[in-house]
């Protein structure tokens, strides 16, 4: 019998519950990450599968979500570059996979009013609508009703993002309501991260945030069970894109693609731990293959959990393009024991001056800072190299941390060359409109974040030497406490 099966041929159109969290690489405690508490998802891995493997398609949440919604590498049909193409329809035969869960049945449900924010962030590079019926040319709804699921609904599909994980100005609420926050002193900083007091602080509250998020789970799992639906839902919990921090969200390294996944649910045995590689788009054609809809050519996955046979992969593709202001292009190839990044413009470093990094990212200025002073040691100083190394390749098992490019090594020149060809065998086989427009973008001028920076540096330089100081502010207040600086000024 397949890992994680248990008569699958018995479930009949189960119902299933997606959790997207935000922003988290597998900092869970039942991953082993120090200093956090999360009961409900332990409970859920222990009653079903955690995959050990699992990476998202590109470590920004628009391009990676894009990807999900459709089942398909978002390189392949332009969902490429973070909130993009916004008024431009799927081109065809490309189409959310709701549409083919409708075409099975399903009542299609997004959020939940158990989660902050009711859980409604979709954020997909394509047009759409939250709710109503989709054709793709004049009807872009992509759900059928919001926030609850009932037994009347069933079959029924819903989609819940938990964005507490996100930088948000309510972190330091969080933590401060937080019955037990994490002590500053349980956690665990990787290499790359100075362990000072401020990074610290931002490192807890950020674990704070996922026990927040762990409460809301279990939330979740006792409505199904309250409402009679826990014996027929497949639940999957996923992190969109990896952690907010240094190499994490928006970065191929691991801290940005590695993501958490457990599944739980009838047709998954106990205690299932898988070690193989699988990515979100394999959960996009599990969901449809479970579901007995269509399965159109063009998904970039296979069925991994709840089939007699799943669908490993040999490797992951990941892919980093456009975000907010940076124009930036990257690759990578991740195998079980290697990790191959390709950066097609090296010249743009990892530390750039871009305004979301900069409003939301303490550990930024400290370091800033430390570099300036001489006080960086050379892991820690990884992140802040004048330009990126045009290839990078890691031994994922003797070096989980990335900390030692071995491209250059002349005894790895063999893997470098395998790992070369994997991503060119990628190419010949898929179209990556990200490599096709590579020397012709336009990254958006005039953000708000941008307006905002220089908002506050002009009218309140006090409160930006807080911010480079290293505190966690309310950085999403000061649009209407200070205004923007008006675009050319």
């Amino acid at each position: 019998m397949a890992a994680g099966l248990v008569q699958a041929s018995e479930l009949q159109k189960p119902n299933m519950i997606w959790i997207m969290t935000e922003d988290i690489a597998p900092d869970l405690e039942c991953y082993g990450m120090a200093g956090v508490k999360t009961p409900n998802l332990n409970k859920m891995a222990k009653e079903g599968m955690l995959f050990t493997r699992a990476y998202c398609a590109n470590p920004i949440c628009s391009p990676s979500r894009s990807s999900m919604m459709v089942g398909a590498h978002q390189t392949t049909f332009n969902a490429q570059h973070h909130r993009s193409n916004r008024d431009t329809p799927l081109p065809a035969p490309y189409k959310p996979i709701t549409s083919y869960l409708r075409d099975a049945g399903y009542t299609c449900i997004l959020g939940s009013d158990l989660v902050m924010k009711q859980g409604r962030k979709i954020d997909c590079n394509f047009k759409y609508k939250d709710t109503g019926p989709y054709d793709g040319v004049k009807n872009f709804g992509i759900f059928d009703k919001l926030d609850t699921f009932t037994p009347a609904d069933q079959p029924f599909f819903n989609q819940i993002q938990t964005v507490v994980t996100h930088r948000g100005d309510w972190w330091n609420g969080v933590r401060a309501a937080s019955k037990h926050p994490v002590p500053l002193d349980a956690i665990k900083l990787p290499p790359f991260m100075a362990d000072t007091p401020e990074i610290r602080y931002d490192w807890a509250t950020y674990l704070d945030t996922i026990e927040y998020m762990d409460d809301e789970v279990g939330q979740i799992m006792q409505r199904l069970k309250d409402q009679g639906l826990d014996k027929n839902t497949i639940v999957v919990f996923v992190g969109d894109n990896g952690r907010c921090n240094l190499r994490g969200k928006g970065y191929l390294q691991e801290p940005g693609i590695h993501v958490p996944m457990i599944v739980w649910g009838p047709g998954i045995k106990a205690g299932t731990v898988v070690d193989e590689l699988v990515c979100m788009t394999d959960i996009s054609a599990t969901i449809l293959k479970l579901a007995g809809a269509h399965m159109p050519d063009y998904l970039d996955g296979h069925p991994v959990f709840g089939v007699e046979n799943p669908q490993y992969r040999e490797y992951v593709r990941s892919a980093r393009d456009i975000w907010d202001e940076i124009d930036e292009c990257s690759r990578s190839i991740t195998t079980k024991k290697f990790s191959y990044i390709k950066n097609h413009m090296p010249e743009v470093p990892w530390n750039t001056t871009q305004a979301y990094l900069e409003l939301n990212r303490p550990a930024l200025h400290v370091m800033r800072r430390l570099k300036a002073e001489g006080k960086l040691s050379d892991a820690e100083m990884t992140f802040f190299l004048d330009e990126k190394p045009s290839e990078e390749l890691y031994d994922l098992n003797k070096d989980p941390n990335q900390m030692v490019n071995l491209a250059a090594n002349p005894e790895y020149a063999e893997t470098l060359k395998k790992m070369r060809a994997l991503e060119k065998q990628w190419q010949a086989e898929n179209n990556d409109m990200g490599l096709a427009d590579l020397g012709n973008r336009h990254p958006e001028e005039g953000l708000g974040a941008v307006l905002v920076r220089e908002a506050v540096k002009e009218k309140a330089p006090d409160v930006w030497a807080r911010l480079e100081a290293g505190e966690l502010m309310e950085t999403q207040s000061w649009k209407k406490k200070y205004g923007t600086k008006k675009k050319g000024k």
